[in-house]
């Protein structure tokens, strides 16, 4: 199971690192546009920041375009590039023509059977938006999502990545589902190390008890 960051701004992208159990991040063309740096800038740091892979969603408008694009964020990022690819029709003929050399990753899914021709294409990972799918598609559709994604990639070696977790609840939503990468902006991932039971806890020891540092 992994955490991600899903995030652009390079001080949330630090202190999330220091955590120590955040280790990669997913960006999109918004999110970029709100980091205060430049592209090119903002992946750099972000790939120097965290050891683990950095999503970077291509806004090409023809393959041949996405293809120049690809390349360059792989100049920037290396192996720690994770392309993401629109699930269109155009999105999906890139991510085939493009999964031959480097790890790609369809966003944006919102039906199974767009992840079976992702995992088709050669994706590693098919991205879908979990808050959004509950809001967006009808009744029940969007809870079922999650679990249905999981099942028909199951044994294909494509993963499924949840990313609109608005709350630790959704984040253990998804993941009771079966996901296995799970992606939240930075306020979210931070209260999922609290209780307030915990810090309780940790206070009635302090109260009561002794220990090497006493």
């Amino acid at each position: 199971m992994q955490l991600l960051l899903d995030s652009a701004i390079i001080e949330e992208a630090r202190q999330a690192a220091e955590w120590g159990w955040v280790k990669s991040a997913t960006t999109n063309p918004t999110l970029l546009a709100q980091s205060g740096l430049p592209p090119a800038q903002t992946l750099k740091e972000l790939g120097s920041l965290l050891p683990g892979h950095i999503f970077y969603q291509l806004t090409g408008e023809n393959l041949a375009d996405m293809r120049l694009e690809a390349a360059k964020a792989f100049d920037i990022l290396g192996s720690q590039l994770v392309l993401k690819i629109p699930a269109t029709p155009l999105g999906l003929q890139a991510a085939a023509q493009l999964s031959a050399e480097y790890t790609c990753a369809v966003t944006s899914i919102f039906t199974p059977a767009q992840a079976m021709v992702a995992h088709c294409a050669g994706a590693r990972y098919a991205l879908y938006y979990h808050n959004r799918a509950k809001r967006l598609l009808p009744a029940g559709q969007g809870e079922r999502l999650a679990a249905e994604l999981v099942k028909v990639l199951e044994g294909t070696g494509s993963e499924v990545v949840a990313a609109s977790l608005k709350s630790p609840a959704e984040i253990v939503e998804a993941r009771m589902a079966g996901v296995g990468m799970l992606s939240a902006k930075f306020d979210v991932l931070a209260l999922l190390p609290r209780s307030d039971f915990s810090d309780q806890a940790v206070k009635d020891f302090k109260a009561t008890g002794t220990g090497l540092l006493n």
